[in-house]
């Protein structure tokens, strides 16, 4: 069902709330372009609202209670809030869970050579891209370095006026006949996607000059060597800031709005219920554009392991206790759908799917062709949240991920159902999902915000 556009519903309040939260998203997605500057900027705000480092509560053997609100951070790249409510056992959690990684192109370990006077940095891109997106476009580099004594160096060259940018070239259209005759998967190859960092050779060296040059400028300005590439996390993302769009200024185009247009609403949300019943949590993880695997992703046994430590410090851990508030939980699985785009008719089936301006999207099922590798979410589940949204006057909507036959796509909904949870998709509609810029309406940004903050207090 299609209910009517948000924008004809507001209030002068609420669109002065509406431009107060997307200034502030564009500030976020401005300086969060990775996993770790997110995850900074998370604590910083969760600090801001009296949240304490779980870390510290555990070294000093406190006790946590009901009006408690902890935060805990994995490796830098994940983070778990809490705000403890009356009886975490039995009424278990509200969990908002959402990703904080986005597609990229990541610096390889040894990445650093000269090719008849260009020097370049080979990658490795990260998810599911276009890989001729990346091509003929200004691209800023960040991330961190850490050197064997431990001192860590962080990256961030391409984002301020005075930065220079990076850049991979493409093969200009004069001479490019047989390379437009490639399909697009192809058209431009993985290895090829390596960035032109220098082309002034230095004085004196007679092989590789160029990059002896860049090799010293890397020494010069960020203590940076050769053999630090080794341990070093360095992403390339496209350069410049987010901005409103249209002559009506409402959409917002940015780079990694997938997934952090559902990870900034969550975690405000989180930031504006002040003193919930039912213990409200936030996920906000990485690795998901590659499976949810490995130390970071929804997949370890980080959120296992800081919920033990909670109802430790409760005085009421076991693993039963532990069971039962998972069972007893409900999570809003925070990921973006593609929006309807009139451009692409054919790959959208109209009826179900989601459109710019009318709100937060539930998505009952993800996966692929016969919901392969879906949560396929309970309709006794979906009758609560219709019932929680009308009663806060949240615009909504359902959708699916385009047609049966087209494709699909995954997210980290299925993992927490594993702990029995009753867990659905939610988020906002995106054009261009996965492009280096993608765009996402105000008023569903307004509307996942006030979503997610009903569910908090409703769920």
């Amino acid at each position: 069902m299609i209910h009517d556009n948000a924008w004809i519903t507001y209030s002068d309040a609420d669109l002065k709330a509406l431009e107060k939260l997307s200034s502030d998203y564009i500030d976020f997605l401005n300086h969060g372009k990775t996993e770790r500057e997110c995850t900074d900027r998370l604590v910083e705000l969760a600090k801001a609202n009296g949240y304490r480092d779980l870390a510290d509560v555990i070294a000093k053997k406190e006790k946590l209670g009901k009006g408690d609100k902890v935060y805990a951070v994995n490796m830098g790249k994940a983070v778990m809030m809490l705000n403890i409510g009356e009886d975490i056992i039995n009424d278990g959690m509200n969990v908002l869970g959402a990703h904080i990684d986005s597609p990229r192109l990541d610096i390889k370990q040894n990445p650093l050579y000269e090719s008849e006077e260009l020097a370049y940095l080979n990658t490795h891109y990260y998810g599911g891209i276009k890989k001729y997106h990346y091509v003929a476009m200004p691209l800023a580099l960040h991330g961190v370095v850490v050197k064997p004594d431990g001192k860590k160096i962080t990256v961030n060259i391409g984002e301020d006026d005075n930065d220079p940018v990076f850049y991979i070239s493409d093969l200009l259209i004069h001479l490019a006949g047989d390379q437009m005759k490639k399909p697009a998967a192809t058209v431009i190859e993985g290895e090829n996607l390596d960035i032109i960092i220098g082309s002034k050779p230095l004085k004196g060296e007679e092989k590789d000059a160029v990059k002896a040059a860049v090799l010293g400028l890397l020494k010069e300005k960020y203590d940076i060597e050769e053999d630090d590439f080794i341990s070093a996390e360095i992403e390339a993302v496209p350069a410049g800031k987010a901005r409103e769009a249209g002559l009506d200024r409402s959409l917002i185009v940015g780079y990694g709005h997938d997934d952090r247009c559902c990870a900034y609403p969550s975690a405000v949300a989180m930031m504006d219920v002040a003193d919930p019943k039912t213990t409200a949590c936030g996920l906000f993880v990485d690795k998901e554009e590659i499976g949810s695997v490995g130390a970071t992703g929804m997949e370890s046994h980080f959120f296992e392991d800081m919920m033990r430590e909670v109802l430790d410090r409760m005085g009421i851990y076991s693993e039963l206790n532990l069971t039962r508030c998972f069972r007893n939980s409900r999570m809003l699985s925070s990921d973006v759908n593609a929006a309807y785009d009139p451009l692409y008719a054919d790959k959208f089936e109209k009826q179900n799917a989601s459109r710019f301006g009318h709100g937060l999207v539930f998505c009952k099922f993800t996966g692929s062709r016969g919901k392969s590798g879906s949560n396929d979410a309970n309709a006794e589940y979906l009758g609560q949240l219709r019932r929680m949204m009308d009663k806060h006057n949240v615009v909504y909507q359902t959708a699916e991920l385009g047609k049966v036959d087209v494709g699909g796509g995954g997210t980290i909904a299925y993992i927490l159902s594993l702990y029995g949870m009753q867990v659905i998709d939610s988020g906002l509609a995106l054009l261009s999902m996965h492009a280096p810029w993608e765009a996402v309406s105000k008023a569903d940004l307004y509307e996942a915000y006030k979503g997610y903050k009903a569910f908090l207090i409703e769920g």
